[in-house]
This record gives C-alpha cells, sequence and structure tokens, in this order.
C-alpha cells in the first residue's frame, strides 16, 4: 500500500483532483442497489430527518463514541 501513497503524494494537486474524481466516478456507476427493506428504512429515516433536522449528531460525536467503546 505504501507504494500507492507514494505515487499518489507524487501527482500534483490537479492530478490528484483528477484522480479523485475518476475514483468517485467509478464508486457511482458501481453503487450497488438497495432492497426493498433498505429503501424502506432510508424513506423512514429521511422522513424522520425531515421532520426533525435538529435531532441529529454530527459524524465526530459518533465516531468518537465508537472509538471510545473499544
Amino acid at each position: 500500500m505504501s507504494n500507492f501513497h507514494d505515487q499518489v503524494s507524487c501527482l500534483s494537486t490537479a492530478e490528484k483532483f483528477e484522480l479523485l474524481d475518476e475514483v468517485w466516478e467509478s464508486l457511482e456507476a458501481s453503487q450497488p442497489s438497495l432492497t426493498d427493506e433498505q429503501s424502506s428504512e432510508l424513506e423512514y429515516r429521511m422522513a424522520q430527518y425531515d421532520r426533525n433536522p435538529e435531532n441529529v449528531l454530527p459524524w465526530g460525536h459518533v465516531k468518537a463514541g465508537l472509538l471510545k467503546k473499544q
């Protein structure tokens, strides 16, 4: 993995953005389909958020809590 890291480190900022764009597009193209159950759960959670957008935790708090439990 370090070889890849070294290769990326040698790229210019513009080249890194281009690489990032290529990777992002490849992820979008290979995005897995959701099951009906997953779609329903996602719709439910989005509706919950729409009703009460203040009732969320920032990712940093969630991550800190997870790491603290380890």
